[in-house]
């Protein structure tokens, strides 16, 4: 495999650990006024601190599966872990609104393993 071709293989590798951009600009967007504009650094910024962010929060919900002999981590865990790691401001939207979103999945039809 030539150099060139290592370097697109380790770009994709680490492309596919973020968020993708649009998705991470849309958000950005919604939370300023209508004429401001946002530098390209300054998303691609932001898209590697809420991947690291996610990728925090996560391990530690999948620690306690690990520990706990599960396979699946779910909503519960990943509430649990926010809480260990002191982010414990946000649990209570988030379990209102874990709550909602499982309501809704029931009453679609769509509910699944949590």
């Amino acid at each position: 495999m030539s150099a060139e071709g290592e370097e697109s293989g380790a770009a994709g590798r680490e492309q596919d650990r973020y968020l993708p951009i649009a998705n991470i600009s849309r958000i950005m967007k919604k939370a300023l006024p209508g004429n401001a504009k946002i530098a390209k650094d300054a998303k691609e910024a932001m898209q590697e601190c809420i991947s690291e962010f996610i990728s925090f929060i996560t391990s530690e919900a999948s620690d306690k599966c690990l520990r706990e002999r599960r396979k699946t981590i779910n909503g519960d865990d990943l509430l649990w872990a926010m809480q260990t790691l002191g982010f414990e401001e946000y649990q209570e939207p988030l379990k209102i609104y874990l709550q909602k979103f499982r309501e809704a999945e029931a009453s679609s039809g769509q509910g699944g393993a949590r």
